[in-house]
């Protein structure tokens, strides 16, 4: 019984712990042209999933800082998509488009879209997803600056970079 005991112990000390993240969905969903946009499209890039609608104050609050990092991370493989969330017309949401003059896709979602990653309908929300395509987070409500740079911006770091400071 103590050599099982003993055994038991070596292995799980013994075993490595590794961070394990969610692989995101293999979706596709359509802009408001019709055009396909996969997710697995964009692997190789950081993908934001912002989950928003025109009805939200909040959603409204936080783009022009999006607009801003899509700009600003762009080369560096940052991509975000703007996913929009129900009761949604498609002129509002053109209009919307235009008035806040997003630079980056906006697709047209569902609440089973968005419960593909949380529950609940807390609005805005933001699903960070890694360059292999791994769910590194979900924030839930307002994409805060500090969160973006805590969370965001050192996975947009280049690989090269990384491996030297090891």
């Amino acid at each position: 019984m103590r050599m099982l005991f003993l055994g038991i112990v070596i292995a799980v000390v013994s075993t490595p712990v590794f961070a394990q993240y969610r692989t995101a969905p293999n979706l596709t969903l359509r802009d408001l042209y019709g055009r396909k946009h996969r997710l697995s499209d964009y692997k190789g890039k950081i993908l934001l999933l912002n989950f928003w609608a025109t009805w939200c104050p909040p959603c409204r609050a936080e783009m022009p800082d999006l607009v801003k990092w899509q700009s600003q991370y762009r080369r560096r493989g940052l991509q975000l998509i703007g996913v929009t969330y129900p009761p949604t017309k498609r002129t509002e949401v053109r209009s919307f488009i235009r008035r806040l003059r997003l630079n980056y896709p906006v697709v047209l979602g569902s609440k089973e879209t968005k419960a593909l990653f949380a529950e609940g309908e807390t609005l805005p929300m933001t699903v960070i997803i890694d360059r292999q395509g791994n769910i590194r987070e979900i924030i839930e409500g307002i994409l805060l600056p500090e969160e973006f740079e805590a969370k965001i911006k050192p996975l947009l770091e280049p690989v090269t970079r990384k491996l030297a400071a090891r």
